[in-house]
């Protein structure tokens, strides 16, 4: 990269994985290349994580490492991350997941391929010694296509199910329309107002069968295992998607994708309260009621009519519809 900018800049946020973060880095090792960059946001971590970072600053060509004193969440880490950042094309990393080798480069000649403003790219999801792989859900592979035309159907997983920043690439052009910044303040979701975003205003994406990215899933102490209010900012990340729409010319159109979406995880995190104080399911009860009667009412009952009547059934109750008909 000697007096030009890096091709590729991978952002990697990092918060108390010292466990992991050895393997995630001998995985950047065996995928570096001089015109690569690698900015790592400590996110005001406690263990040994800096130590494992300095041990790597003669390893790879160019590690940037910024530290934070106070912890800011990961949604608010990768901006960090990106703004530091300074290569054409941009991918993320978590600090407890890793590559295999080659894999990074195989990326960016994707893109670079398909000339698209980004790629999304298979992955294997690690739990423990099982590995299984994961397919974007889009059949349609190694073709240009607009992504707002891979939102639908409704009734089926389509790429904005495929809610993981980390499985693909995007131009740098994106972050200068604002399409790769996450909302801060996020600290479960953040994957999925970034990806409707991205699905609603950028103008190309590619899909490729390339799986290099492990993904550790089930980690003690990771948000989705820990039952605090953050668990409840689904909601929130849902407002976010659901005022995207509210703005853009085909919304309306999509809405019902979206909101079979918000009912099927309403439902998921419902089911899953006992993880939750019992103040923390009361307000998780009351929070949903009120957004699902905010929501359109035609819209709405579109999607339930589709719907299995036990899911429409259930949705019905938690906004209290069913209650309120019998009295």
């Amino acid at each position: 990269m000697p007096g030009g900018s890096p091709t590729l800049s991978v952002v990697l946020p990092v918060r108390d994985v010292e466990a992991f973060l050895t393997t995630t880095l001998e995985s950047l090792c065996r995928n570096d290349r001089e015109d690569f960059q690698v900015v790592a946001v400590d996110d005001a971590s406690v263990d040994g994580t800096p130590e494992v970072l300095d041990a790597y600053r003669d390893r790879l060509h160019d590690l940037r490492v910024v530290r934070h004193e106070v912890a800011v969440g990961l949604a608010q880490a990768r901006n960090v991350g990106l703004e530091a950042s300074t290569g054409r094309y941009v991918t993320y990393l978590d600090g407890d997941d890793w590559l295999a080798p080659g894999y990074l480069p195989r990326l960016v000649a994707a893109i670079e391929h398909h000339g698209t403003d980004f790629v999304k790219v298979d992955h294997v999801r690690s739990e423990g010694t099982k590995r299984a792989l994961v397919r974007v859900p889009e059949g349609r592979r190694d073709t240009v296509l607009r992504p707002i035309d891979t939102v639908l159907p409704a009734g089926r997983a389509t790429l904005v199910d495929y809610c993981t920043a980390w499985s693909g690439i995007y131009d740098r052009r994106l972050a200068d329309r604002g399409l790769l910044h996450f909302r801060a303040g996020l600290h479960t979701a953040e994957d999925r107002p970034w990806t409707w975003r991205l699905h609603l205003h950028a103008e190309s994406v590619a899909v490729v069968p390339l799986a290099g990215y492990f993904y550790r899933r089930g980690l003690a102490g990771t948000l989705t295992e820990i039952g605090d209010e953050r668990q409840l900012h689904y909601l929130d990340a849902f407002d976010i998607v659901f005022a995207e729409l509210a703005g853009h010319p085909e919304g309306e159109r999509l809405l019902p994708k979206a909101l079979r979406t918000y009912f099927a995880i309403v439902l998921h995190h419902v089911r899953e309260e006992a993880r939750l104080t019992p103040a923390l399911r009361r307000r998780q009860r009351q929070d949903v009621r009120e957004r699902l009667l905010a929501l359109p009412g035609p819209a709405v009952a579109q999607v339930l009519a589709q719907v299995t009547p036990e899911r429409a059934a259930a949705v019905r109750e938690l906004a209290g519809l069913t209650s309120r008909r019998a009295a």
